[in-house]
């Protein structure tokens, strides 16, 4: 009796054993999930097939046709594409709206110091500004011209502007006389001596070239983040990546496991391998933030460039009337130095000072200040743009980390012994990889080719070193296109001839 329970014991667990394996070779839960995930398959086996024709999943007994890998390995290429662009969406708006709100804060800022210089000037001085208000003008489009990106120099446009608008108002203000072009050009070799606008033109050039600086560079510095952003974000898969990605997010159906998700350090190692040449950027990148961080730090203090901007209408004609003042002084000490200018006719020697300059500055009051340029102020954007930029810091060498958060592709730390290895399912044993491309040479799920950088991310890494050596010059109120010692003297004699034409050209002006 005994003998027969146990025969009857040991036939009902074969039996239990024997419809477990059944059930474990059942294909209908693959169906039903291939079905949820969008998949048109001809054909999904209702009971697990040899797997000889597989070339990435085991080749075990399985659940997937040929078909049904190749179909994985194209929505594995599309999935890590798609959740890289996912991963880097918020770095990349980040950097097309703050570039565009810098961008159009600065021109704006320009326009509204513009049309507030016009106006004043215009209730202030009436027509002998009026006549002469190209040489302002002038000064505008050569400040927007640099901060768009021309090739002006500073320093020595400011010069020039000084340099016209004495040799305007010292003819304004000596009408009885004749100013040839020979004339205004002995002017300009005694400006430095005379300083006929005080010490104006000299704070204001220091203050108006770092600010000027500070905010080019800046703004380029946006566009160049956002470029790299926008292009290593986008970089083609590898096939060894893509044959690894397959492998752990589709090969469990193959296994009839569907519902397994990676673990965590299994997906670690599988993105820290398709994204090393990401990870080489990180190095080049943290330098260029904290480059744009300095550089921020200068644009809320010294180098503001609306605190510069806003009153420069009150000093330029703070300059003028320093110059009405000393007018005769400065005529005198011209008229030793370059001769007494021929008479004009009665006609122009009647018109005295007061009828050149009949009205004195008189400054804004606060409600007919310029309104703020696009309703915001430059400290607001510079805080904003500050946080942004440290939470980039490290980011592409934490994308992978970032990749693999539990729920969106793995199982979490929590579910070590019941995630997909790349096996089956259990624990996941090998060590996760530290970043970068060199490191990557025993990575244990995806084949790396360490000896061949990817030349678009060579190319990426090569535009932040220009850009943070840009922002470090900027920083210390250096501009770097000016900074190439070896040109400088061919540089100056070409920029002298431009300014001598230039100015030849502005002088070409009857009152």
């Amino acid at each position: 009796m005994l003998r027969l329970e146990t025969i009857i014991c040991t036939f009902s667990v074969l039996s239990v054993a024997a419809r477990a394996e059944f059930k474990a070779r059942n294909c209908s839960e693959v169906r039903e999930a291939s079905i949820a995930k969008g998949f048109g398959f001809s054909h999904v086996p209702h009971q697990e097939i040899p797997g000889t024709h597989l070339r990435v999943c085991l080749q075990g007994n399985t659940c997937c046709t040929e078909e049904m890998e190749d179909r994985f390995g194209q929505q594995s290429k599309q999935d890590f594409e798609n959740l890289v662009d996912e991963m880097s969406h918020t770095l990349r708006s980040t950097f097309v709206s703050r570039h565009k709100r810098f961008d159009e804060f600065f021109l704006e800022l320009l326009e509204n110091t513009e049309r507030s210089l016009n106006d004043m000037f215009m209730r202030t001085y009436g027509k002998p500004y009026m006549q002469n208000a190209e040489v302002f003008e002038n000064l505008f489009a050569e400040l927007k011209r640099y901060y768009t990106g021309g090739n002006v120099n500073l320093e020595e446009m400011l010069n020039d502007f000084w340099s016209r608008l004495l040799e305007r108002m010292f003819t304004l203000l000596n009408s009885q006389y004749v100013i040839t072009e020979d004339y205004l050009e002995c002017i300009s070799k005694y400006t430095d001596q005379l300083k006929p606008f005080g010490d104006v033109p000299r704070k204001l050039k220091a203050q108006v070239t770092r600010a000027f600086i500070a905010a080019r560079t800046f703004v380029q510095g946006l566009s160049v983040g956002r470029e790299v952003a926008q292009r290593v974000s986008k970089v083609s898969s590898t096939p060894a990546c893509i044959r690894a990605v397959t492998k752990m997010l589709y090969c469990p159906f193959c296994q009839s496991m569907p519902g397994v998700k990676p673990c965590k350090n299994y997906c670690l190692n599988v993105m820290k391998g398709c994204l090393a040449n990401q990870a080489d950027l990180d190095p080049e990148w943290n330098q260029y933030i904290d480059a744009m961080l300095l550089v921020a730090q200068r644009l809320e203090g010294p180098f503001n460039i609306e605190s510069v901007m806003e009153p420069i209408d009150v000093k330029i004609s703070e300059a003028i009337m320093i110059m009405q003042d000393n007018s005769a002084q400065v005529s005198y000490r011209v008229f030793q130095g370059c001769g007494q200018p021929k008479p004009a006719g009665i006609t122009r020697s009647a018109r005295g000072v007061s009828d050149v300059f009949n009205a004195r500055f008189r400054p804004y009051s606060p409600e007919e200040r310029p309104t703020t340029a696009t309703g915001t102020s430059l400290d607001r954007l510079v805080v904003d743009i500050k946080e942004k930029l440290k939470d980039f810091k490290k980011f592409w060498s934490n994308l992978p980390e970032a990749m693999c958060v539990e729920d969106r592709v793995t199982a979490g730390n929590a579910s070590e012994e019941e995630c997909w290895n790349g096996h089956t399912k259990g624990r996941y044993f090998p060590e996760v990889q530290k970043d970068g491309l060199t490191n990557q040479v025993n990575n244990p799920e995806v084949g790396v080719d360490i000896t061949r950088p990817d030349t678009l991310i060579r190319q990426q890494i090569m535009a932040l070193r220009v850009m943070t050596n840009k922002l470090k010059n900027a920083y210390n109120g250096n501009d770097i296109y000016f900074q190439d010692s070896s040109k400088t003297e061919e540089a100056s004699r070409m920029r002298g001839e431009t300014s001598s034409s230039n100015l030849k050209k502005s002088r070409r002006f009857s009152l």
